[in-house]
């Protein structure tokens, strides 16, 4: 929540200096908009978080979420005059402490992220345009155990999710560059958990599914 806030505050701060920095209207990359195809690319902060399913029997557990880092390259394909579609291949790195009721596991996840997504634009005023995200993402955990021989390892994570996302940025133009600071909220439609160990005991032996939730704040250039 703290990470949302901040980029909320960063994100009016934003439009109010820009706004009055371009009283002037002089209009900076208007040929960017204009080409089928731009590159860019991006770096950034990511939150994880875990959604837990599980049976009758409820246990206490925690995720101690912590912040990450964010890099990547951006694919952008003009479909009309506002609707652009983007590939943004990136590597995300993060780590969780998950407490639950009889010990405590340390996750360190890099991920590839290979999300898809549509971008609509509003129309750009002078140097300044909003605009909304949402697609679908696969997610590569480099750091899956899910094919470890370690048999007493009680949280196996798959190597492979599918996830969709839903965010809004805005682009700010400048004279040599495009600046697009965004917001994503990202929700998996896949369990991360690959093993289920159902012994007496078991930290996830009540576990139905664990879905991971995640907050991704991009700052891009163009």
């Amino acid at each position: 929540m703290r990470i949302f806030l901040l980029f909320l505050s960063f994100y009016f701060l934003s439009i109010s200096i820009y706004s009055q920095k371009n009283k002037t209207k002089i209009s900076y990359q208007q040929g960017l908009d204009q080409q089928k195809i731009h590159f860019g690319y991006f770096i950034g902060l990511n939150s994880y978080d875990y959604k837990f399913e599980e049976s009758d029997i409820k246990d206490d557990r925690e995720v101690l979420k912590k912040i990450g880092f964010n890099v990547g390259l951006i694919g952008d394909l003009k479909l009309k005059k506002n609707l652009n579609l983007r590939f943004e291949p990136g590597l995300y790195i993060n780590k969780s402490d998950f407490e639950f009721e009889t010990s405590e596991v340390k996750k360190n996840s890099s991920y590839i992220h290979l999300p898809i997504l549509l971008k609509y634009s509003a129309q750009r005023l002078n140097n300044f345009k909003p605009y909304l995200l949402g697609g679908l993402s696969a997610s590569y955990n480099l750091s899956s155990n899910q094919n470890s021989s370690i048999l007493d390892e009680n949280l196996k994570v798959k190597k492979l999710t599918f996830n969709y996302e839903l965010g809004f940025g805005i682009d700010l133009y400048f004279q040599y560059f495009k600046f697009s600071p965004s917001i994503r909220g990202v929700f998996s439609l896949s369990d991360e958990l690959f093993s289920k160990n159902n012994e007496l005991g078991s930290i996830t032996g009540n576990i139905d599914k664990m879905s991971a939730r995640a907050i991704f704040i991009n700052f891009s250039f163009h």
